[in-house]
């Protein structure tokens, strides 16, 4: 019988070295200077590509590591230096995973690569699903693709919203409606390749936290893209579209589109993400609380101070379990019935949002100033209950599917 652990092997032990190493020494420092600027810190993401962690090769070692960890390892370590820069460096990866969770093996193969470039040639990628007026409401999409078989082109036309990298990216990935009367079941992903016409960057946004990642509307006016940039293939697109039609009319049961398989496939990561600001916030106030003395003695001294550090470590820790779990459950193909990577997404969030609160509060006057990294690690972590699902959806996930029931 094969033993039980949670202890890392060595391999992942090495890489989560490695990671916080560049974390320390390269994320940390730039991190207040990009927060301030509001821009994409090409340098660092430069220097990511250079020492090989932006790049196709290290997310598929370990996005395929056996266990499914290697992905959050990678993520907690990363995040843990800085969420807007981290985002910035691992922004592409939600496009990819866009494309793996819907493509074929051919496209796979054709434009991951041209998502990442290579280190003397740095490339972007960006995934495209909310819109002004769908965010978490996907059946309320309005971007619309047109089949035209005499070209067998496809016409995109619409706005997307809260896109990372959207309008600077390479390559898009977009998810439009093509049968509206399936409601959001009838949407799919296209790829949209570089320089392609009618593509064009709407509104960036300047942001409360994260403020080192590029987010911005994209603007798709009359967009046409090959046949061949429809992910999966119009032949399985029919076939899906047939089911969905048949289910609908029989009330059977729900057929996943496009978007939510890429959120399903991604929701570990993004606890992960958390996990990585919350044990950062953690680790400030924990050295703060040991060396900061107030009527003579270190504040760790008083049960108020101490039981806070206390619960923010257990919540921590039991947050990175529940990524652990998910992790380990998609990899291994074992389906979530209880709805275990919403659950770890919930967690970790919620948990990023109290646990850095408490660490501004801990660090008292100094916590709420920018002298102090928590002030920003609190804006960071507002972000990771909103997207790629807020913590309302995750709970009406969970809710649904241990009940069964059309809960809503």
């Amino acid at each position: 019988m094969a033993e039980f652990t949670l202890e890392l092997n060595e391999d992942q032990k090495q890489v989560r070295d490695w990671l916080h190493g560049f974390a320390a020494e390269v994320i940390r420092p730039a991190a207040s200077e990009w927060d301030e600027r509001e821009e994409t810190p090409w340098p660092v993401i430069q220097e990511a590509a250079k020492v090989g962690i932006y790049s196709l090769d290290f997310y598929a070692q370990q996005f395929f590591d056996p266990t499914g960890l290697g992905i959050p390892v990678a993520m907690e370590e990363l995040f843990w230096g800085d969420a807007g820069i981290a985002l910035s460096i691992v922004g592409t990866g939600l496009a990819a995973v866009g494309v793996l969770a819907n493509g074929t093996e051919e496209q796979i193969g054709t434009w991951i690569p041209q998502m990442y470039g290579d280190a003397d040639d740095v490339k972007l990628a960006a995934f495209c699903s909310s819109e002004p007026d769908a965010g978490s409401d996907v059946a309320s999409m309005r971007t619309r693709a047109v089949y035209d078989a005499a070209k067998d082109e496809w016409v995109l036309n619409g706005t997307k919203t809260w896109a990372t990298n959207g309008g600077i990216a390479n390559v898009h990935v977009v998810v439009a409606v093509v049968d509206a009367e399936l409601g959001s079941k009838g949407h799919a992903s296209f790829i949209v390749p570089p320089d392609t016409p009618g593509l064009s960057q709407g509104q960036k946004f300047k942001k409360h936290g994260i403020r080192a990642s590029h987010t911005a509307e994209v603007v798709l006016e009359d967009v046409r893209v090959p046949g061949s940039c429809l992910l999966g293939g119009k032949e399985k697109l029919d076939e899906r579209l047939a089911r969905a039609r048949e289910r609908a009319k029989s009330g059977g049961e729900r057929v996943k589109n496009a978007a939510m398989a890429t959120f399903e496939a991604s929701r570990p990561a993004v606890g992960a993400m958390a996990v990585g600001t919350a044990r950062a916030a953690y680790e400030v106030a924990l050295d703060y609380a040991k060396t900061r003395t107030q009527f003579g003695r270190p504040i760790i001294d008083n049960q108020g101070i101490a039981f806070q550090l206390a619960d923010m470590r257990t919540r921590i820790d039991a947050a990175r379990l529940l990524v652990w779990r998910a992790s380990w459950m998609a990899t291994t193909n074992k389906p979530f019935t209880s709805a275990e990577g919403s659950m770890s997404k919930l967690y970790a969030s919620e948990t990023a949002k109290q646990v850095t609160a408490q660490a501004v509060q801990i660090l008292g006057g100094n916590g709420f100033t920018r002298e102090y990294p928590v002030e920003r690690m609190h804006r960071d972590a507002a972000i990771y209950t909103i997207f790629e699902g807020t913590s309302e959806i995750q709970r009406l996930v969970i809710a649904r599917t241990l009940s069964g029931m059309p809960i809503r």
